[in-house]
């Protein structure tokens, strides 16, 4: 039998390394604390309680984001911007615990690359709204444009109304919820997370998806390469449930027509296949 040194000796040659780490590699992001919520270093500590709320329409796009930054510096947790007039880009990059509400709609990549904030939006939004989204909530009330949640990591991105194409394209985690129908392609090069579709779905759907789970309540034109059905499970029917109870996309009828899909994984050995086993796949 193995003595202790020999097991460690063989497993640090494994590299089950347990020394301290130092230098540039050893740097603090987020603190453990509890009471620090796991917020960033600089983020400004705000008080949900106080509100604040101004005028974009005759603001620039750039005015507008400074505008948050400045009353998020003053202690406001939740900011109201009126007429929004559909600008690019409002809202992007906050990486702070913040209710932020749109009154109107937004234009392309709105609230892109957010960690953290609940945003609801009143109106509309163009290409791409959520893009790279970490964490936190975005709600609008009406319809989305087409790569709605493009490359999303974390939180719950909904759209009440209905989507464009390639929504959730290169998911990597999250979880997407549309209250109406989406386009085609969506879901392409899904890597994680859930997709939940409450109406009907495109061409398409989940093509070249490598991992991750899509419902749909409503009809599907055409699956995605390696794209399949999936078992619903009770599982799943509970945590649909849940969920679009909780952003009232419930149906009266509840989730027992919704279908399942995910990955045949057929793609993931897909440069060690013969070129006539590609076009099968294909």
């Amino acid at each position: 039998m193995e003595s202790v040194m020999e097991q460690e000796s063989r497993s640090h040659e494994m590299g089950l390394h347990t020394e301290q780490l130092r230098g540039r590699t050893q740097q603090v992001f987020f603190t453990p604390d509890e009471e620090a919520n796991f917020v960033y270093p600089d983020a400004p500590d705000v008080d949900f309680n106080k509100r604040a709320e101004f005028d974009a329409a005759e603001m620039t796009s750039n005015e507008v984001n400074l505008k948050i930054r400045e009353l998020m510096e003053q202690g406001h947790g939740t900011i109201v911007i009126k007429n929004p007039m559909a600008r690019h880009s409002l809202g992007v990059g906050i990486l702070n615990r913040l209710n932020l509400y749109f009154e109107g709609s937004l234009g392309y990549f709105g609230v892109g690359l957010i960690d953290g904030p609940n945003v609801r939006i009143s109106g509309r939004v163009g290409w791409s709204c959520a893009e790279n989204m970490m964490a936190g909530t975005v709600i609008i009330e009406k319809n989305a444009g087409s790569t709605f949640g493009a490359a999303i990591r974390g939180g719950d991105l909904v759209c009440k109304g209905h989507v464009g194409a390639r929504t959730g394209i290169d998911m990597k985690g999250g979880t997407i919820l549309v209250g109406g129908d989406t386009g085609a392609f969506s879901g392409f090069m899904m890597q994680r997370g859930r997709m939940v579709i409450c109406g009907n779905a495109s061409h398409n759907l989940g093509d070249s998806m490598y991992d991750g789970t899509i419902f749909v309540g409503g009809e599907v034109k055409s699956l995605g390469v390696d794209c399949v059905p999936g078992e619903m499970t009770e599982l799943d029917k509970a945590w649909l449930t849940r969920k679009l109870k909780q952003y009232d996309l419930l149906p009266d009828k509840g989730v027992d027509h919704f279908s399942k899909y995910v990955a045949g994984k057929q793609l993931w050995n897909y440069d060690n296949l013969e070129p006539t086993e590609k076009k099968l796949i294909l």
